[in-house]
């Protein structure tokens, strides 16, 4: 009997509420930017991509280039780049390896 009776119907929400919670998300989202206190998941699955992206190809091109050197110093073109270039590459492989066997924090 008491759901039947008529009574204070609830008050609309007002427009200047919703601002205020508008503006107090953006204030703080702009105080954890100025103090650093972003989430930072997202950036240090950047940052580890990034470092196996610059092991692979910083491996290769250091063994190619250390290869291309000796080759040109000693004359065996291309027997030292081959096999410094593929030296490279394994060392890549085993770096990546050995970074994704790390346990994340």
């Amino acid at each position: 009997m008491a759901e039947n009776e008529p009574g204070l119907d609830p008050l609309p929400e007002d427009a200047r509420l919703n601002s205020l919670d508008e503006r107090l998300k953006r204030a703080k989202s702009e105080e954890a930017i100025r103090t650093g206190a972003v989430d930072t998941k997202g950036d240090a699955s950047y940052r580890l991509g990034n470092r196996v992206l610059a092991e692979l190809i910083g491996s290769m091109i250091g063994g190619a280039v250390i290869g291309g050197t000796l080759d040109w110093l000693l004359g065996t073109s291309p027997w030292l780049l081959l096999v410094l270039l593929f030296l490279g590459i394994g060392s890549a492989f085993r770096n990546i390896i050995r970074i994704s066997n790390q346990r994340s924090k």
